[in-house]
């Protein structure tokens, strides 16, 4: 979003509405050959249009990082206690800029790789791209109703919107010679973040019953199915709906220092010793579940910003963490990036 809201005119609602359409197909008609965090790929051929390069990208990236609170800190402990790798759907520069600030291995890292660079973009191409971003740009936001399942429970308006997307990506771009993109870019989304942590046990020869997966969006799923069927934790950390329909445990906390003692939790006692430790939450229980007091005390250092809530989901209480969830995410990333799926 931030990329397009850089390079695009009114790049931020027109990242919304990609980022909307991106939901449908992942969640609602569950296209084949589409896969949540595929807006990454939808997106690359208006940024080639607006300028985008790839050191510009990379430059972007530098300038423009925003951690949680914490989140250097969190990302050491926990690196320095157990084996821990960053998957993210993120461009590549982005996640090699991050590294370079949290200081956290580059080649420990999974992200969407690309260079714009390599593609070239003829005049009438990038003039009708031009042309399709201000038409995204002026659509209205797609809705459709709580447990929609197919193109016609949306509105006769929403369809309309949904069918012409259809038509600008899957017709009109794919038919350029930029249209490349769509086939050559393949966004670390949906199974893709699944496949990341497979790939991340072969190299550590663990399993998936040792796998603790932190996610927060709809590009998280795959990976907290996976990892869940295998016998491992999966944890929203200030999730949307989507995390929260597939975690098992969420954390709501302005302060990313609760990762480090959720994982030493889980390391130290297991899927088993985790769940026991969320189930009996409080300031006071951690010392009692031998966490390291290091840890405990940079959380209740960070009191004042208001004490992290984790919670066991279960369908009882699913609905209700959803609305606190996304409400405190808002809170927390900024309207704009929290309400995106």
């Amino acid at each position: 979003m931030e990329l397009s809201e850089f390079y695009v005119p009114g790049g931020h609602h027109f990242f919304s509405i990609v980022s909307k359409y991106d939901d449908y197909l992942a969640d609602i008609e569950k296209r084949p050959d589409y896969k949540a965090g595929d807006t990454l790929k939808l997106i690359l051929p208006f940024l080639k249009a607006f300028g985008a390069t790839d050191e510009g990208m990379r430059q972007f990236s530098r300038e423009h990082i925003l951690l949680v609170p914490g989140a250097e800190a969190a990302l050491r402990d926990i690196n320095n206690r157990m084996e821990a790798f960053i998957i993210s759907t993120s461009y590549g520069p982005y996640i090699d800029a991050l590294c370079d600030v949290v200081k956290f291995p580059k080649d420990k890292t999974y992200s969407t790789q690309m260079s714009l660079n390599k593609y070239f973009l003829e005049e009438k191409e990038k003039r009708k791209l031009i042309s399709l971003a201000k038409e995204i740009q002026e659509m209205e936001m797609i809705e459709w109703p709580e447990g929609a399942r197919v193109l016609s429970d949306l509105s006769e308006r929403d369809k309309k919107k949904i069918q012409r997307l259809d038509q600008i990506f899957w017709e009109e771009i794919q038919g350029m010679a930029i249209g490349r993109v769509l086939v050559e870019v393949n966004p670390v989304g949906g199974r893709e973040k699944a496949n990341a942590v497979l790939q991340s046990l072969k190299r550590t020869g663990n399993r998936l019953d040792e796998v603790f997966y932190v996610g927060d969006s709809i590009t998280d799923v795959e990976a907290f199915d996976l990892v869940r069927r295998g016998g491992g934790m999966t944890l929203s950390f200030n999730g949307n709906r989507y995390a929260l329909r597939s975690a098992e445990i969420a954390c709501l906390s302005p302060h990313a220092s609760i990762l480090a003692i959720l994982a030493d939790a889980f390391r130290k006692g297991g899927g088993e010793g985790l769940l026991e430790m969320v189930e009996q939450w409080s300031p006071h229980s951690l010392t009692s579940f031998g966490i390291d007091p290091e840890l405990v005390q940079k959380v209740a250092s960070t009191s004042s910003e208001g004490y992290p809530k984790v919670y066991r989901i279960n369908d009882a209480n699913r609905a209700k963490l959803i609305q606190e969830s996304e409400i405190f995410r808002r809170q927390v990333r900024g309207v704009a990036i929290g309400s995106l799926g």
